[in-house]
């Protein structure tokens, strides 16, 4: 009974006894008695005040915290109390307090019949409970009697029970061995679907769970055999790894890394994979080369395999060289582009895992967690050179294996384009120059160019001992980049061509190679030998490049129209300081164009073949420059040699003349001489044959040496009725200009590859010998103008001229009309070379220059022959003089008249008083001892005494005697 008590107390019940004082209490409660009711009732009542009372009420009322209504009411008296209001209020609440005494009756009586009801209620309540103790007074009896009378049957129970529940768990063990026996199935299949980090899972949930039963005698196999499965997955996984230096796939690449990741080996993941990546360089290649030599040999014999990868590279044909160095290249950089792909995918998951990491609690795991992540990238970034090196050493091997002198120039070209190509690729992977690779190739590139260049330094000398110096007709807009060897200048951005004619993508920003074939591609795929969209047409049909520009022009020239302003323009922009023209009239320079147009009816560069080809030579240098830019120094130096012994053939032909400078007219200026002094000394062989013995030394200097060219025997240069070859020295000499407008063009390129330490070499090549091209018009035409004018007749007819007259003539001598008859001749013979060749005004400057001023001076010298000489011979000589240039005006456009001065200045100094006439001799040292000589002697001797002739001659021979 007192365990019933005690379990009813328990579950929140009171005994009977309790329950019924507790009623007590609840009775006892004080309910308003009807007498009260009553009275609350019959008091008049407004509902509305009633409700307006009870809302007056303050909220500090009902409140149901403890409250002290008196002490609230007290502290809320005034200071100073007033009875009438204390009256006042004091009614107030007694009208509120009854009307909530009201309100409570009302609701009391309405609730009166449920308050009832609840009660009797509580009371049968009451009575069940008083039941139910009694029951179970009874129960625990009987429980009693039952417990002492049945001991040992429960006990066998609970016994069989406890077997029960060790059985159960005994077969939940065995089945869970027996799913663990079959996991190898599942793992099987897991591996074969490449989902290696779920088999890892399994593989470790498995043998932690065969941790929990290894006091089974099974399981200890068994763990022994998941152990086993668990090496072999990894390495299949370590299989799969290797996969990824050759086709990197991101999945795969995933699935990879995740499970390293579980196995908690992903730093020997990372050593591994560049193991993988180093043997992937190493099979590739050798499998590639060993591909085209088996194919090549075109037999099973497997000896091949055997060989090291250095003499396998041996075995490669000349015909399979260039495939297989391109199938080499694009095999290395799918290896390289795999790094490089593996390389992001660690940078963008080690991001992640940042941001993921920094958002977790676990610092030894984030510790952990970031010692790998800078051992990885460190391990990455290492790697980076590794492999570039390991690359150059399988290229350079390859290369060395052939020697690629036996090769044709394009092809040459083309290997140097695919390691150029493969340098650029190792400069944006990894950042490094390719040290290994350009020393290599650069050796190579220098022995085969020196060879390359030798072979056409004498194919130019062949050129130019075969040239017969025609007119190589090519159009008016003719321009080298419209030849095909100048194509790689606008795909390689070359800094000489202007922004305009550069294609769009120009200025788009340079994609790097593994981004742009990150996708798909390659860049060492071998383009088809197409054809450009364009073809290389730069030759003029018969001078004209079409029927109706022949037909336009003609009607332009001979129309009255006004002299365009385009050919005024090369009448003065082209002059080169000589003689320039300061007034030209219009009949005279309608008679230039219609012989500017009948020369090439456009007005078209002058050059021929040889020119051409040299200039094809320019385009292939700078092409192997471009593509090689080490070597680009020893190829601007053999692009110099073309240019230099291309100068030299054109003085040896037509400048050449030892009475040249013996006119001391400065027809060769010193930077010139210097210049074709340096050429003799460094370029021209000028040994027939070698001396026995000579030194090694010398014989190998002599070897990069050509022999001087000579002129063909088909260019006649002694004939007076062609000028002495003139159109021959025009096309020659205007062809080395035109030349040295294309160095000038092409210098921004070359200044741009070249090496800023060899850059001094290039500027002095540009200042000392390409400007020194047009130079050359000087001697060369002085030759024609020396031998055009019959001089020694005129002077013939200067002998027979009496000077000692005793009147003033008035009629000039014969002597000046001969000589315009020469001027007038040579004219006409310089227009119908024109017929042949367009003269450019320059040309005709020179020469137009060159005759004058030999007549000038023949005119001087002419007079100093004089024996005597009188007043009015004198004048005549003035007479003669003028009568020359007036005539000499109408003919040519030049002015001032070259050596005017020259002549009057010493038909004035008969004039001189003695002490002037010393001053002159001093000051005038362009004039002969001969001349001057005769001077004092016949034009002065009839007014100074001996003594002072004798002191002017002593003055002269005082100038002489440095000359001697």
């Amino acid at each position: 009974m007192q365990k019933i008590k005690s379990l009813m107390t328990r579950q929140g019940l009171r005994s009977p006894p309790e329950n019924l004082s507790d009623l007590g209490a609840i009775e006892s409660l004080r309910v308003p008695g009807k007498e009260e009711f009553r009275e609350l009732r019959e008091q008049p009542s407004d509902p509305q005040a009633e409700q307006e009372l009870i809302n007056s009420i303050e909220q500090v009322y009902f409140s149901t915290d403890s409250f002290d209504i008196v002490k609230y009411e007290l502290e809320k008296l005034p200071p100073i109390l007033s009875l009438q209001e204390l009256e006042e209020y004091r009614d107030k609440l007694k009208q509120q307090q009854a009307a909530v005494s009201k309100k409570v009756a009302d609701l009391i009586l309405e609730k009166q019949p449920a308050y009832v009801k609840e009660l009797e209620r509580v009371t049968s309540l009451q009575t069940g409970l008083q039941l139910a103790a009694v029951i179970c007074t009874n129960g625990r009896r009987h429980l009693n009697i039952a417990k002492e009378g049945f001991t040992q049957a429960s006990l066998g129970l609970l016994a069989n029970q406890r077997k029960r529940q060790l059985l159960i768990g005994l077969l939940k063990s065995l089945r869970t061995i027996k799913t663990l026996q079959r996991t190898d199935v599942r793992l099987s299949e897991m591996l074969e679907e490449e989902d290696y980090p779920g088999a890892i899972q399994l593989c470790l949930e498995c043998q932690k769970a065969a941790s929990t039963f290894k006091h089974y005698s099974c399981i200890s196999e068994l763990n022994s055999k998941l152990q086993d499965t668990l090496e072999q997955i990894e390495e299949q996984l370590d299989v799969a790894l290797s996969k990824i230096c050759k086709n990197f796939d991101i999945n795969h690449y995933t699935k990879v890394q995740q499970a390293y990741r579980l196995l908690g080996k992903t730093q020997t993941a990372m050593d591994q994979l560049h193991m993988h990546f180093t043997q992937a360089i190493h099979n590739t290649v050798f499998q590639v080369v060993l591909g085209y030599v088996e194919l090549c040999a075109g037999n099973t014999d497997t000896k091949f395999q055997k060989l090291q990868y250095k003499d396998l590279c041996t075995h490669v044909t000349p015909d399979s060289y260039i495939p297989c160095l391109a199938d080499l290249c694009k095999a290395l950089w799918e290896v390289m582009l795999s790094y490089y792909r593996t390389m992001e995918w660690h940078e963008k998951h080690d991001n992640e895992d940042t941001t993921s990491t920094s958002e977790g609690s676990n610092m030894i795991g984030t510790e952990e967690t970031n010692f790998d992540r800078g051992y990885i990238k460190k391990k990455l970034e290492h790697g980076l050179t590794r492999i570039w090196q390991d690359v150059q050493l399988k290229v350079k091997t390859y290369l060395l294996g052939t020697d690629l002198s036996i090769f044709k120039y394009d092809d040459f070209i083309f290997v140097l384009d695919i390691v150029s190509r493969l340098m650029q690729v190792g400069e944006e992977f990894c950042g490094s120059k390719s040290e290994v690779l350009q020393e290599s190739i650069r050796k190579q590139s220098v022995n085969y160019f020196k060879n390359y260049h030798r072979t056409r330094l004498d194919e130019l000398r062949m050129f130019l001992e075969n040239e017969t110096w025609e007119l190589c007709p090519v159009k008016s807009n003719f321009s080298i980049l419209q030849l095909h060897e100048f194509k790689f200048m606008e795909q390689s951005r070359s800094p000489s061509v202007s922004p305009s004619k550069q294609p769009a993508s120009t200025s788009s920003k340079t994609v790097n190679l593994f981004e742009q074939y990150c996708s798909g591609g390659n860049p060492f795929e071998i383009q088809a030998n197409h054809k450009d969209e364009e073809t290389e047409d730069v030759l003029a049909s018969n001078g004209y490049e079409s029927d109706e520009q022949e037909k336009s022009a003609y009607q332009e020239y001979d129309s009255d129209s006004d002299v365009p302003e385009e050919l005024k323009r090369d009448y003065v922009d082209e002059q080169t300081g000589d003689a320039p023209v300061k007034s030209v009239s219009r009949e005279t320079l309608k008679i230039r164009k219609k012989s500017d147009y009948s020369l090439n009816k456009v007005n078209a560069p002058i050059l021929t073949n040889t020119t051409l080809n040299v200039i094809r030579l320019v385009g292939k240098y700078m092409q192997m420059m471009n593509i090689l830019k080490p070597i680009a120094f020893d190829v601007i130096h053999f692009m110099s040699q073309l240019f230099d012994y291309y100068l030299y053939a054109i003085y040896t032909f037509f400048g050449r003349n030892d009475s040249l400078e013996s006119t001391g007219l400065g027809l060769s200026s010193s930077r010139l001489r210097t210049t074709l002094n340096r050429i003799q000394e460094s370029l021209i062989d000028l040994e027939v044959s070698s001396d026995p013995t000579a030194t090694l030394t010398a014989a190998e200097e002599r070897k990069e040496k050509v022999p001087s060219p000579h002129l063909s025997h088909l260019v006649v240069l002694t004939s007076g009725d062609t000028l002495y070859g003139l159109a021959e020295r025009v096309v020659a000499t205007e062809s080395l200009v035109f030349l040295a407008e294309q160095f000038e063009f092409l210098q921004p390129h070359l200044d741009a590859v070249m090496p800023a330490v060899k850059k001094p070499f290039l500027q002095q090549f540009y200042s000392q010998t390409v400007s020194t091209a047009s130079e050359l018009r000087k001697p060369i035409y002085w030759i024609v103008a020396g031998k055009a004018i019959d001089y020694e007749q005129m002077l013939l007819l200067m002998t027979n001229v009496k000077w000692d007259v005793k009147e003033i003539m008035s009629q000039h001598n014969i002597y000046v009309d001969a000589l315009l008859k020469e001027f007038e001749q040579f004219n006409r013979r310089l227009n119908e070379v024109s017929k042949r060749v367009r003269i450019p005004l320059p040309v005709s400057n020179i020469l137009w220059e060159h005759c004058i001023r030999l007549a000038n001076r023949t005119i001087v010298e002419g007079y100093a022959n004089v024996k005597k000489c009188s007043n009015e011979g004198r004048a005549l000589m003035q007479l003669d003089f003028q009568q020359f240039l007036m005539k000499l005006e109408k003919l040519t456009d030049i002015r001032p008249i070259p050596d005017k001065e020259f002549v009057e200045t010493y038909i004035k100094a008969y004039y001189l008083t003695e002490n002037d006439m010393e001053r002159w001799i001093k000051e005038h040292r362009e004039y002969s001892t001969k001349q001057l000589t005769n001077l004092v002697n016949v034009c002065l001797g009839s007014h100074i005494n001996k003594k002072a002739r004798q002191k002017l001659l002593s003055a002269i021979d005082d100038i002489d005697r440095p000359k001697r």
